[in-house]
């Protein structure tokens, strides 16, 4: 005898559930967190994937903060460079300054030694003791007949004609100038020699 369903012709028909998948991972591998223990039962051991995960994120972490410490040690030298610059260029311009304002006495005492008013007096050892003091702080003398003529240390004065040279020469130093270190004070004023040829095109301008 057929056996009949006891569902009547209104009853919705059965509803297959899905598959559950659980992942049993203790690392959530989106967020790196760990997650919160099943409350089912013990806390289950980290397997591979998680190790993976943790080893993974550990060398992420480690070469951040070597980046991190390198980056600072690199601003760091330059911060101190930048303040050695600015202090040996700040100690300059105030050595420069210094000189420039004693330059007028040093002139005259230039002038005075040429003349031999120097000899014998004690202005004599004045000026040989204020030129060693500016030679320590690296001070020089710019200017000496006979080199050759260079605008970027040099100021003509006046230019005379000469067969004795092939190039604009100095002549004379009418005015001693100084340099400090590699900073120029003061050109200095000079007479230059320069080749008939080259003086009489100039002359013709």
């Amino acid at each position: 005898m057929a056996k009949h369903s006891n569902k009547g012709p209104d009853q919705e028909p059965e509803e297959h559930e899905e598959p559950v998948v659980f992942d049993k991972r203790r690392i959530d591998p989106e967020t790196g967190d760990v997650r919160s223990p099943s409350p089912e039962g013990e806390p289950e051991a980290l397997g591979d994937e998680d190790l993976e995960i943790l080893d993974e994120a550990e060398r992420d972490l480690v070469a951040e903060y070597r980046d991190r410490a390198a980056r600072a040690e690199a601003e760091l030298a330059n911060f101190r460079s930048r303040v050695e610059r600015d202090r040996q260029s700040n100690r300059e311009a105030i050595i420069v300054e210094v000189i420039r304002s004693l330059l007028p006495a040093i002139d005259d005492l230039d002038r005075a030694e040429k003349h031999g008013d120097l000899a014998g007096t004690p202005l004599e050892i004045v000026a040989q003791k204020m030129r060693q003091s500016f030679e320590r702080y690296g001070m020089s003398a710019v200017g000496e007949a006979g080199e050759a003529f260079d605008p970027a240390i040099h100021e003509a004065m006046v230019h005379m004609p000469s067969d004795e040279v092939q190039v604009d020469t100095v002549a004379d130093v009418i005015e001693v100038g100084y340099q400090l270190g590699e900073r120029l004070i003061r050109p200095a004023k000079v007479a230059v020699s320069s080749p008939p040829q080259q003086s009489t095109s100039e002359n013709d301008k």
